[in-house]
């Protein structure tokens, strides 16, 4: 299938040049705007896989952006592309409901992996801030918590489990567990389910505070 992407920047050339990166891809880019709030009606309407959104926008915060875009159905996945690289901006984007988080500097093969990988359901990150994202749910999972049942998850799903935990993709785990990617997807969307989780990022901070992450 085509995955179908809409790209939120408020600087027309910017904005212009990504669509067309995207469209030489194979991509199917079925919007492009400049404004928080004519984002979120826009992707009601188009309803794209994957949103690609800057984050300074003129209008809203692209993190509140992000956080309206969840509360659309079928919720398209949202891929940060920013220039910055500010930690408080990181984290606050991914609170939000960001899959990922890309820098502008990151190269053409860099941005158009990066959407393929968020349409994949990965979480995806410029290097060097995934430690960042992890660092922070560390720290989180570190707080004391009310005890709760924990869901019962099966061997299998609590082995992909440890290995999304472990920063994989679901194309790594496929070839890792010889299972097919549409497989390991079934069992991180069943996790999902049980946990009642939203997405692969919160996924990883429930691992981590399981100590699934660990060697």
């Amino acid at each position: 299938m085509v995955v179908r992407v809409m790209v939120v920047d408020d600087h027309p050339m910017w904005r212009d040049g990504v669509a067309r990166d995207l469209a030489e891809a194979g991509y199917e880019v079925v919007a492009t705007v400049g404004e928080g709030r004519q984002a979120v009606r826009v992707a009601a309407a188009v309803l794209p896989d994957v949103v690609v959104l800057d984050l300074r926008l003129p209008d809203m915060p692209g993190p509140a952006v992000a956080a309206r875009l969840a509360g659309v159905e079928p919720a398209p996945r949202v891929l940060v592309l920013s220039a910055s690289a500010e930690q408080d901006d990181v984290l606050e984007a991914i609170k939000a409901g960001a899959s990922g988080y890309l820098v502008k500097s990151a190269s053409r093969e860099e941005f158009l992996d990066a959407v393929r990988r968020t349409a994949d359901g990965d979480a995806v990150f410029t290097p060097g801030l995934a430690g960042l994202v992890l660092g922070e749910y560390r720290r989180l999972a570190a707080r004391p918590a009310h005890a709760a049942e924990t869901p019962r998850l099966t061997e299998r799903e609590t082995e992909v489990l440890r290995l999304v935990a472990k920063g994989l993709s679901y194309r790594q785990i496929a070839e890792r567990l010889v299972l097919s990617h549409r497989t390991v997807q079934n069992h991180v969307q069943n996790t999902l389910g049980k946990l009642q989780l939203h997405n692969r990022v919160e996924l990883v901070r429930y691992a981590i505070e399981q100590g699934l992450d660990a060697d």
